[in-house]
């Protein structure tokens, strides 16, 4: 149930406190000269005190107020509240228009909402936006494209660049999003093309190259690299796909061109802007495949360029396979858990921990050791991990080693997360609990949830379990695990969320694991929050937070269900300060 109420701003008592600290200091400290007179003293008494008391009035207006909105709060109480205010990046004062009436200065911005909804910034808790970055001004995206033609047409637009230029679709993608719902053919994709060399890539399982790119990269049939075979139709000719594994395809990513560190920086821009106007707010990075240091140097140009629109908490990800403790070791000195300030932190390490226990369901006993060792001295370090790892079935060789580890380190205020486990149970939800370990959950359902059904049939009505996540009590934060493998909106994920939906409109997860709207929202931010330590700062709305927040375009909790997915910000605010305003708030920028 939603509550509406009104919330008081500061009472009389407290302003007079805070006006009395600031002031009384200077007109204590004051000692009059014995050659200035008792009248002449009094004068200069009274023109300090009025200049403090008009410094201080001034001081305390906000700059910025947003008023006539529907205002999300989800404060514990789930209040709707009319108007806010923000100065020096928090929020001040929530509620009525009044309250928020005598905080209205010369200098403060105002922003009227026209009866529209405004949420919480919203936090992804799981997605590889650093990496989307890099290549994300060179590459061609396919998300959203509803048929083939629609998809070719987006190649055709990308080939105007440089003649000959490199054209990349990197994945985020499904066939069934097509209303052909198969995939593009080689002659399709040559057809629109034909002067480009060409790489497409489907999740981590599939790859189209054109000749010209597999000439580029010195390939043909007859030399495919390590891992990587061909797909061939039933007549035995070859369909132009490449299959393979996640670690073989990202190897074969690896050898495409690299956009240069200005694309870098662009395409960080640009990125981020982009979940700006998804309303986004946050992000938690794991890191991933062939992300090394030295790729994080546009994150960190927008950083110190005071640039960033996304506050950005970024995990370290093992890439020396076999050497990833010295790996650890040696990048970790200067990052101590929480390093950086609110826009930029070191979160700790994942998702990949180790390269013998990545999606690895039965490992052995010295790939158990490593991670164990590993694990400890995080735990020491006071380190959060989080892991990737996807099958309930051999989830407990993972619990089981934190289990170990937590004897010796409770784990709890560390607060360890798993990725993925769409299929986990109760009884590991239990296991989690207790050893205070968060779960952060992904809509891969939504683009692999037909191939998912076709596999474990019913049991798919219940992945993932939500609801009984949350009434176990588990930390759960939304998220994408974009770009990759998924759709970097927010809103596609909250729909299917309450929906149960994949792209191609079948319908998986039953009621009994659907969250209500509210409850989806909260995982979106303050649950999202938790796990980079921020639930008390940011992901509600209420006096002394952060204030990021979104007006939407429409209104996410009456709005139809269908409709959720294709929601937009109309204004993406951070810490006060306005990083996307589409044209009906561009005069608040």
């Amino acid at each position: 149930m939603i509550n509406i109420t009104t919330l008081p701003v500061a009472t009389r008592d407290v302003r007079e406190r805070i006006q009395r600290r600031m002031c009384g200091a200077a007109s204590a400290s004051f000692t009059p000269a014995s050659l200035i007179s008792g009248l002449t003293m009094r004068k200069l008494l009274a023109i300090l005190l009025i200049s403090c008391w008009a410094s201080l009035a001034y001081a305390q207006k906000a700059d910025l107020i947003v008023t006539n909105a529907k205002l999300v709060t989800l404060d514990p109480a789930s209040t709707i509240a009319q108007a806010l205010a923000v100065r020096d990046g928090r929020i001040v004062a929530i509620g009525g228009n009044d309250a928020v009436e005598g905080l209205i200065g010369p200098a403060t911005r105002r922003v009227d909402a026209g009866g529209r909804t405004i949420i919480p910034g919203l936090i992804d808790s799981h997605i590889h936006a650093v990496r989307a970055g890099l290549t994300y001004a060179t590459e061609v995206n396919w998300i959203g494209a509803k048929t083939i033609p629609e998809a070719m047409e987006r190649l055709r637009q990308a080939a105007t660049a440089p003649p000959a230029s490199w054209i990349i679709v990197a994945g985020g993608w499904s066939e069934l999003q097509f209303t052909e719902k198969r995939r593009p053919t080689l002659a399709e994709v040559m057809a629109a093309v034909p002067d480009n060399p060409a790489y497409i890539q489907l999740f981590y399982s599939a790859v189209l190259m054109t000749p010209k790119a597999q000439q580029a990269l010195g390939m043909s049939a007859d030399q495919l690299p390590a891992g990587i075979t061909t797909e061939r139709a039933a007549s035995g000719d070859a369909t132009g796909w490449l299959n393979g594994s996640i670690v073989s395809i990202s190897a074969l990513f690896d050898r495409l061109p690299r956009p240069n560190f200005e694309e870098n920086v662009a395409g960080t821009r640009q990125f981020f802007t982009e979940l700006n106007r998804l309303g986004v707010t946050g992000i938690v990075d794991p890191g991933g495949f062939s992300i090394y240091p030295s790729h994080y140097a546009a994150l960190q140009k927008l950083w110190r360029d005071k640039s960033l629109s996304v506050r950005v908490a970024f995990s370290l990800f093992a890439q020396n396979v076999g050497a990833e403790f010295d790996e650890y070791k040696t990048l970790t000195p200067f990052l101590p858990m929480g390093f950086g300030d609110d826009m930029l932190r070191f979160n700790g390490l994942g998702e990949r921990i180790t390269g013998a226990m990545y999606n690895n369901n039965a490992p052995d006993a010295a790939a158990k050791d490593k991670f164990r060792e590993i694990i400890r001295w995080a735990a020491k370090q006071g380190m959060t991990i989080t892991i990737h790892w996807q099958e309930d079935k051999s989830v407990h060789h993972l619990l089981d080693l934190y289990d170990e580890v937590n004897k010796e380190t409770p784990l709890a205020p560390l607060r360890w997360s798993i990725a993925h486990l769409d299929n986990t149970s109760p009884e590991t939800l239990a296991r989690m609990k207790a050893l205070g370990v968060g779960w952060t959950m992904q809509d891969a359902m939504y683009l692999g949830g037909d191939r998912i059904v076709a596999q474990v049939g019913e049991a798919a009505r219940s992945m993932p379990p939500i609801a009984t996540a949350l009434r176990m009590g588990v930390h759960v934060g939304a998220g994408t695990d974009a770009h990759r493998v998924a759709s970097y909106n927010p809103f596609v994920a909250l729909q299917w969320m309450l929906d149960g939906k994949t792209v191609g409109g079948l319908s998986t997860r039953g009621p009994d694991e659907t969250p209500s709207r509210e409850d989806a929202l909260r995982l979106y931010t303050v649950g999202s929050a938790w796990f980079c330590f921020d639930e008390t700062r940011r992901g509600t709305l209420e006096t002394g937070k952060l204030a990021d927040f979104a007006i939407l375009d429409r209104d996410f909790l009456s709005v139809p269900v269908e409709q959720i997915g294709a929601t937009a910000s109309l204004l993406t605010v951070v810490g006060g300060k306005v990083v996307y305003a589409a044209d009906a708030f561009s005069s608040a920028k």
